[in-house]
């Protein structure tokens, strides 16, 4: 659409627009990038903008977008506010939908990605399932558990759970761990959402962009402070935009990164033909010049005064020229702090103590700002909208200010080397005011530490307490530290780098170094490390040492090695008897170590322990239905909805358990609660599936397992129930179809095997069948189903003797096996037999 041509005073404002001085090279370059369409050789898809802190990435990025958006640009602008991948996507499409570009689909996700990661107890309790065979173990089934288990150890929240699972079904063929892990989960989507949430996110967001292109002429997306988000950013950046594994991305998109370090030359070395590299250096003295000028600063000793001190440093020299100086008074004192060259022009005692004081936290709001400044009630909005235009202050996601990294650390060194008594009192309020906010966040009783609003205030109340130099803070910290390693290694990070923030800002050596060492641990080994870090030089009371030792068996179930792992809990426990959750997390690698009464004697203490817990109770009753307790599973599951009757884990489970027991009514009662409760409950629907077929209605049958695949397209388990309900129906050609699906996804299958085995026979392939039949014998020895299929074909294609070896193979086996057959394929043995 035409635009009305600019008015020269138009042009003249845009050069000028909010003081932006210099960069003219860099705004010019990347201006005219969109002036150059992207099939041509010369234009580029990423700009990377580098240098060291205080040096102006932040303002030329802003600089740039407002470029961008001149050109008629749908944008978005994300820093280290957002923490991870999908925070990351959650910030674009927050700024997508203000510029009137709503990504439905995308936001559906992202919701649906944090309701699962605050529910994912009730996410993994779901996930409790076995199938009731026996079988011998594989080596694909093994490795496939592993990697599952592992997977699910690396979630917060998720991970205690992962290690209830039963070994033996998971090394025993893919088949029964699919059905443990993924079915049981709740639903196949929802562990993709926690465990790998970019692979489910990023192709919808690329949808969601290829969809807004077809409107705006470009897309820009800006991604700020990368030298914080590059780690978990930029590997995905780059499949995002060089590889098509998530899909296409359009043509006219175009990224603009900004960090301290240069480009990653491993990742995006032989990508330099698509990609421009903008190192940034100090302002030229003839650039500070111009900034300085454009805010009146223009006497010459002061000019010369403010490029001496800031070195032409950008975020320094724009600070100085804020306060528009007049006169270089004091100009040569040697003794000027790092402060007063901030400050010694703001004549307004009161914006001054306000920089100071809120240089005390980490973060400000506008309530951060009320309990940090002291000053009259009709003062506090207009320091605080002066604070906000400050530059070296930037804006965070969900309105959070941050000081600049150059200004806040002589501030606070000023303040603490000043008068160090009023430091610690001052950093104690504001531990009292984060502490008061944080109790108050505990009223609804749910656990705290999964609440990210919680961690948050409890966090800054962590460093303002050490900063004051408490007694107990550094202990309490490394307390916490356990708990944030339960909820996930993000969060442990987080309060690392708590540690070394407040031992640098207060000087504390010894805080530093725990919170220097404890990063370390978790860069190069994990929280398993950190933990044993912790309890070899801490002094940790007994219960923060018991659950030290549960997250660390859980850590060392998620990597399958599970002896460690029960250590781990034996220690927890014999630490503190009084702790639930070591004993829950204890009865899931007994019970993956094969003893089934030691890990229901487990679950009766932590009821025992928290009686009103529906999901232990439940959690026990799904032990006892995978045990074959019926009586007592119906028990457990129905007390648990007792409980609470919303937990559609425990219907489903008692659901299933009905339908193993063959109350088929009862059972489709449970598994349609459940699905009211929670109707895209993929598991529950495979559940229902089963009780339809035992009734001998394969419409529904069909129809529940066609919505379980909806769901979760990646399920081999219920692609090879649809197959066997197609093969029960005559429909080989589609069974194989699913079959091959299933078999695509987990090629250790043996249950996909033997059923594709018996559609290729009834098609008449029986070259095919017989070698789909030997795969699943293969795979599991004492398969004997399989066996049955096998004797009949070998016995149809005239292989007599091995026909009657597999014969006796399935009666020493199960002596009623051959009993259970089709009166035509008993015939056909019978003859083999008394032939």
């Amino acid at each position: 659409m035409a635009q009305a041509r600019p008015s020269m005073q138009d042009l003249i404002r845009q050069r000028t627009r909010a003081g932006f001085v210099g960069r003219a090279a860099e705004r010019a370059l990347f201006r005219a990038n969109f002036d150059t369409p992207p099939h041509d050789e010369r234009h580029r898809f990423r700009f990377h903008v580098h240098g060291n802190a205080g040096v102006g990435k932040t303002f030329l990025l802003r600089e740039l977008e407002q470029i961008a958006r001149e050109q008629g640009a749908l944008t978005a602008y994300v820093d280290d506010s957002a923490g991870s991948v999908p925070e990351a996507m959650a910030e674009i499409s927050r700024q997508f939908t203000a510029q009137g570009h709503r990504p439905k689909e995308l936001n559906r996700l992202l919701a649906a990605h944090d309701e699962r990661r605050h529910e994912a107890e009730l996410a993994a309790l779901a996930a409790l399932d076995a199938r009731a065979e026996d079988a011998g173990p594989s080596a694909g089934g093994r490795a496939v558990a592993r990697a599952g288990v592992v997977a699910m150890g690396m979630v917060p929240v998720v991970g205690p759970f992962a290690g209830m699972l039963d070994s033996d079904q998971l090394a025993g063929g893919v088949d029964r761990f699919r059905e443990s892990v993924l079915a049981r989960f709740r639903d196949h989507e929802d562990v993709r959402l926690v465990l790998a949430p970019e692979q489910v996110l990023t192709p919808v967001l690329l949808r969601e962009l290829t969809e807004a292109a077809a409107s705006a002429p470009w897309i820009a997306l800006f991604l700020d402070t990368y030298e914080r988000t590059g780690p978990y950013l930029d590997h995905w950046l780059h499949e995002t935009m060089v590889t098509d594994r998530h899909g296409a991305m359009p043509a006219t998109t175009v990224v603009v990164t900004a960090g301290q370090r240069p480009l990653d030359m491993a990742l995006w070395g032989g990508l330099t033909d698509f990609v421009t590299d903008v190192a940034l250096s100090p302002f030229t003295e003839a650039e500070a010049r111009g900034l300085l000028a454009g805010k009146g600063v223009t006497a010459e000793p002061v000019v010369e005064e403010v490029l001496r001190l800031t070195g032409g440093l950008p975020v320094l020299v724009s600070t100085l020229a804020e306060s528009r100086p007049a006169d270089p008074d004091d100009v040569d004192d040697p003794s000027a702090t790092a402060v007063e060259r901030f400050l010694k022009w703001e004549r307004d005692p009161a914006r001054r103590a306000a920089a100071l004081a809120c240089a005390l936290p980490r973060w400000l709001d506008a309530d951060v700002f009320r309990a940090v400044t002291d000053c009259p009630q009709e003062q506090l909005e207009p320091l605080y909208a002066w604070l906000r235009g400050m530059p070296f202050v930037g804006e965070r996601g969900g309105g959070r200010l941050r000081y600049h990294d150059v200004v806040r650390a002589p501030m606070l060194r000023a303040q603490r080397s000043r008068s160090p008594r009023e430091w610690a009192e001052r950093q104690r309020r504001l531990a009292r005011t984060f502490g008061g906010w944080r109790e108050e966040t505990e009223a609804g009783g749910a656990e705290p530490w999964a609440d990210e609003t919680w961690r948050s205030l409890r966090l800054a109340e962590v460093y303002h307490l050490l900063c004051a130099g408490e007694r107990d803070a550094l202990p309490q910290a490394l307390r916490d530290f356990v708990h944030a390693c339960d909820a996930g290694a993000g969060v442990a990070a987080q309060w690392a780098r708590a540690l070394v923030d407040a031992g640098h800002d207060a000087d504390t050596a010894a805080v530093a170094e725990w919170g220097t060492e404890l990063t370390a641990a978790l860069d190069t080994e994990g929280t398993l490390t950190a933990l044993g870090l912790l309890l070899r030089r801490a002094v940790l009371d007994a219960p923060a040492q018991a659950r030290a030792r549960v997250v660390r068996g859980d850590e060392l179930r998620g990597r399958a090695a599970y002896p460690q792992a029960l250590a781990e809990y034996d220690r927890a426990v014999a630490l503190d008897p009084e702790l639930a959750v070591a004993y829950r997390h204890r009865a899931g690698i007994r019970r993956e170590l094969g003893d089934d009464d030691a890990a229901i004697a487990d679950l009766d203490r932590a009821v025992a322990l928290e009686p009103d817990n529906s999901w232990y109770v439940a959690l026990r009753g799904e032990h006892h239905r995978l045990a074959r307790h019926h009586a007592e599973a119906i028990r457990d599951l129905s007390e648990a909805i007792r409980l609470d009757a919303a937990n559609e884990f425990a219907w489903a489970s008692r659901g299933a358990t009905h339908e193993r027991h063959g109350d088929l009514d009862a059972a489709l009662r449970d598994l349609g609660r459940a699905l009211d409760l929670k109707p895209d409950y993929a598991w529950a629907l495979a559940r229902r599936a089963r009780a339809w077929r035992a009734l001998g209605d394969p419409r529904r049958q069909l129809a529940d397992l066609d919505h379980a695949l909806a769901l979760s397209p990646d399920w081999p388990w219920a692609r090879c129930q649809r197959g066997d309900a197609l093969r029960a129906q005559g429909r080989d050609e589609e069974a194989v179809a699913d079959f091959d699906r299933a078999l695509s996804l987990d090629p250790a299958y043996a249950s996909a095997y033997a059923s594709r085995g018996a559609s290729h026979a009834g098609l008449g392939r029986h070259a095919e069948a017989l070698a789909d039949l030997n795969r699943a014998v293969e795979l599991r020895p004492g398969y004997v189903w399989a066996l049955c299929r096998r004797a009949v074909l070998l016995a149809l294609m005239g292989r007599l003797e091995q026909a009657r070896a597999d014969v006796e193979r399935v009666r020493e086996l199960d002596s009623e096996a051959l009993e259970r057959l089709s009166d035509t394929d008993r015939a056909v043995l019978v003859s083999v037999l008394t032939g």
